[in-house]
């Protein structure tokens, strides 16, 4: 299946666990999601970031878990996140971890890609339910 929305996103910062050494700032951030559509869910999570010198230039990680409905199914999984970004050329991964479908989504497999357009988030979700 292939489905598609909106999201909407809050991001608040968190303690820095490494500021400004060697010209590399690491930071953490909550992650609070709201996803409309066919994935009609809330989610919460953690996300650690690095931040270069270079302009456009970082990484992130993050593990969220998402909590509603999926065409039509209540439960729960969880999405881990893997994102770089190379002078402004960016890579992102969304995968779901494995085994972590709860309630009606037991069994659940996939990959998210995340789109920004004029301040809006998009989602774009491939998944296999077994």
């Amino acid at each position: 299946m292939k489905i598609s929305g909106k999201f909407d996103v809050s991001l608040s910062p968190l303690d820095f666990f490494v500021e400004g050494k060697h010209g590399i700032d690491m930071g953490r951030m909550s992650i609070d999601k709201s996803f409309h559509g066919e994935l009609e869910a809330k989610s919460t999570g953690e996300m650690l970031s690095a931040m270069t010198a270079v302009k456009g230039s970082a990484g992130y990680v993050a593990i969220e878990q998402v909590q509603g409905t999926l065409s039509g199914k209540l439960g729960s999984f969880v999405l881990q996140h893997f994102g770089i970004m190379d002078k402004g050329k960016d890579r992102l991964l969304l995968e779901i971890v494995p085994d972590s479908g709860t309630g009606e989504l037991l069994g659940l497999t996939g990959t998210m890609s995340i789109d920004i357009e004029s301040g809006q988030h998009f989602y774009e979700f491939e998944y296999e339910l077994a």
